[in-house]
């Protein structure tokens, strides 16, 4: 845990973001989300009789944490998963909590190490390499972005051939050599003369191989954690058989306390580090964050004998193509009007290792990659060799899985917008206000720090209070909301969000006017006024960026559970452009007639407070939209296991 405290001499730490002014934070603020955090592992990891007691016990990361439940008659696992060695995993003796709290304290040392780079990777690229704010605003959203176009790339291995240890492993590794990489350079090389890279003093100019070390390094940190993320998630998951009554509830908490992890990882990040780094000691804080990185992949692989594994299924692309241009083939064939006479197989080397996809009625045009024609059943033996010209149901299903789940995330990237305003706008704003409480100094950029106590807060809330009172009301089902019912949660309040963050401008403005009409000068309402917002956006990332990763593991087939994933991550990312291209259209059309627009360099002329009831309406219409989307979906259905012991069957409708 990190707390964070003034000296005895009143010294503070100085902003990570904005150098020029002093903060001074109560250490409350900072040590409050880790005592929620492990009191929550430990409730979540404690035998039954010690929740229904009230007690709490301390965790280990093996033996304690995982418990025994004391009416599992299972030996192996139901959900199919196997060992290191391939074989069925035994229950006692894999995942659960020992793996998953493993898991989760990787999360929070990578995290940690990756935004301990990210966070000031525009000032060192300023301070250090000497880029002006434009080349390096730019170089970083190109770095951010190849961040999360690697995630696909990290997904695709890991569904279709290396399995998610394996990928995980690999990529954390090329993570370490990355950081390692990065420090060094920047020690050895970069930093020149001694000193330098501070507000005060910049550092000299750089051959182009030093140029060159340095923009291999943070790209290999970017191929590292970007292959690294969609998958560590679902490895996860995976330590929890969603097939028993016991283990099930927990693979939904594993996915609450990940992102718990994910947030208190990047709280360190932006505090101490962000210390170090703007005082312009770069070489230690990258020594520990690849400290951080490195200290996550041993305690990952520490956990190797205890994880539960899913086999690879292939390449999904080539089984995508198989089904429409199987379907293109019998484009002209007539179907029957039910399920009829489509083609299914139970047999060793199916098309996945997973559990069956059964069949459900809409995308009627694909049922024709799996219906039997006259030709195919004269020609019995070619058309089972080809799954170009016949694909089992299955195989279709699975295709009718993802273009289901395409609405929904589209929908999703609106709320992925309103997000990254909190690292943007959210900031300038308050950097227009008065940031001095008392004896405090306050940078804006830390106000970021009741966004992560709200998540910790919400969190604790929702496992705790609201998802057992919505189970206990809806009396045929004992689940509380569903995944697609919290992710319109997070909607609704992301538009609160955007509401409260236009009225605090509002007023913003007024007091800023009242002072002097055409000043630069910063309004005199209090910086505070933005803990709503902030608490706002917090609690929506607890029901939407959770719920999504639920959600898309849940639905997406066994062999493409890291793509699901992912898809989480390119939701982040096209929101991050989204949000780019919006701020210029409204700035192109606000600034016609020679008027300063609504974001202009100072914000007491313009009215940011319209772009954010804008972004309000686009949020609540993408409401709309989504709940259109979620009444159309359909749930995948799953039947048995695949077999691999079952023979080649004959046509099977």
């Amino acid at each position: 845990m990190v707390g964070i405290s003034p000296d005895r001499d009143g010294n503070s730490l100085r902003a990570f973001l904005l150098p020029h002014i002093r903060l001074r934070l109560p250490t409350f603020w900072w040590i409050l989300p880790n005592f929620l955090m492990l009191g929550e592992l430990k409730y979540a990891t404690s035998h039954e009789w010690i929740k229904h007691e009230g007690s709490v016990a301390t965790v280990g990361i093996t033996g304690h944490a995982q418990g025994k439940f004391k009416e599992d008659a299972e030996e192996f696992t139901l959900d199919g998963s196997v060992d290191l060695h391939g074989r069925s995993a035994i229950r006692t003796k894999s995942g659960r909590w020992a793996a998953g709290t493993i898991i989760l304290l990787n999360q929070g040392l990578a995290t940690l190490a990756f935004f301990g780079i990210g966070v000031n990777l525009v000032l060192f690229l300023t301070r250090v390499i000497g880029q002006n704010n434009a080349d390096a605003a730019n170089n970083v959203s190109k770095w951010t972005g190849t961040v999360y176009i690697f995630s696909l790339v990290g997904a695709f291995l890991s569904d279709s051939y290396w399995g998610r240890y394996k990928t995980c492993a690999v990529f954390q590794v090329i993570f370490v050599i990355g950081l390692m990489s990065l420090s060094l350079s920047s020690y050895l090389s970069l930093i020149r003369p001694k000193g330098c890279g501070n507000e005060l003093v910049q550092c000299g100019k750089h051959s182009k191989l030093e140029m060159g070390m340095f923009y291999l390094s943070i790209y290999l940190i970017a191929l590292g954690n970007g292959g690294y993320q969609p998958n560590i998630a679902t490895f996860g998951a995976d330590q929890f058989d969603e097939e028993h009554s016991k283990e099930g509830p927990l693979k939904v908490a594993f996915f609450s306390y990940f992102y718990l992890a994910l947030n208190l990882g990047s709280l360190f990040s932006n505090t101490i580090l962000g210390y170090f780094e703007d005082e312009g000691m770069w070489a230690i804080g990258f020594l520990v964050s690849a400290g951080s990185a490195f200290a996550a992949l041993i305690l990952f692989l520490a956990g190797t004998p205890l994880y539960r594994h899913f086999k690879p299924s292939g390449n999904p692309l080539s089984r995508f193509c198989q089904v429409f241009v199987a379907a293109s083939r019998n484009r002209k064939v007539q179907m029957p009007t039910g399920g009829e006479e489509l083609y299914d197989m139970d047999r060793k080397g199916a098309s996945t290792n997973g559990r069956k996809i059964l069949y459900t009625h809409g995308f009627k045009f694909l049922d024709r990659a799996a219906f039997i024609s006259s030709r195919d059943l004269e020609d019995h033996k070619g058309a089972l060799d080809n799954p170009w010209r016949l694909c089992p149901i299955s195989q279709v299903e699975e295709v009718k899985c993802i273009l289901r789940l395409l609405p929904i995330w589209l929908c999703t990237i609106i709320y992925s917008v309103v997000f990254t305003q909190m690292a943007s706008l959210f900031v300038e704003q308050g950097a227009a206000m008065k940031t001095t409480v008392s004896n405090f100094r306050i940078p804006p950029a830390s106000m970021s720090s009741f966004d992560i106590l709200s998540v910790a807060v919400f969190i604790f809330f929702y496992r705790r209070v609201l998802d057992p009172f919505v189970g206990k009301l809806k009396k045929s089902d004992s689940k509380g909301l569903t995944e697609l019912q919290r992710m319109g949660v997070g909607l609704v309040i992301a538009v609160l969000a955007m509401v409260s963050a236009g009225i605090v401008e509002c007023y913003r403005l007024k007091y800023a006017k009242s002072l002097c009409s055409h000043c630069n000068d910063t309004s005199s309402l209090s910086i505070l006024w933005q803990i709503p917002q902030y608490a706002f956006i917090g609690a929506s990332e607890v029901f939407m960026y959770v719920g999504q990763l639920e959600f898309f593991n849940a639905q997406t087939p066994d062999g493409l559970k890291s793509f699901g994933s992912a898809l989480c991550m390119t939701s982040i990312s096209l929101g991050n452009y989204v949000s780019s291209i919006l701020v210029s259209i409204v700035m192109k059309i606000s600034t016609e007639y020679h008027t300063t627009g609504w974001i202009p360099g100072n914000l007491n002329k313009g009215h940011l407070d319209r772009f954010y009831f804008l972004l309000a309406a686009l949020t609540s219409l993408d409401l709309i939209a989504y709940i259109a989307c979620a009444k159309w979906y359909k749930c995948i259905q799953l039947g048995e296991k695949h077999d691999e012991n079952d023979e080649v069957d004959s046509f099977k409708v």
